[in-house]
């Protein structure tokens, strides 16, 4: 389980939208991921491995889904720890990720000890 990804203040997410917003995702949203300008992810919802109907019915068998459930699936190739050399993110970058039709979620990413002082 990759538990630093839940570390808390770490899981940003947005714009929230509806089903009639989105459309059907079979027919391919192009998504990007860019660290400080740089285009490190570059994909499409028509490329994932198995279609959303299939990822809730696989779900729903373990878990209940209520209404307002958010499913994170994962991202297009590229990720930093699979690259070689490794690209890691570092306190002071900015991520974006821009979804086609969405918008586009920024993030600057801070230190450990910078999140605990918001708290």
């Amino acid at each position: 389980m990759d538990t630093w990804k839940k570390a808390d203040r770490s899981g940003p997410l947005g714009p929230i939208v509806t089903a009639d917003e989105v459309g059907d995702l079979r027919h391919g949203l192009r998504i990007q991921t860019r660290v400080n300008g740089t285009t490190v992810q570059d994909g499409n919802s028509k490329d994932m491995i198995f279609e959303l109907g299939e990822t809730i019915s696989h779900i729903s068998r373990t878990l209940t889904l209520n209404p307002g459930d958010i499913i994170c699936t994962g991202t297009p190739d590229g990720v930093g720890y699979a690259r070689t050399p490794e690209w890691l993110l570092h306190p002071g970058d900015t991520v974006e990720v821009e979804v086609e039709k969405l918008g586009t979620l920024t993030n600057p990413i801070i230190s450990n000890r910078h999140r605990n002082e918001l708290r």
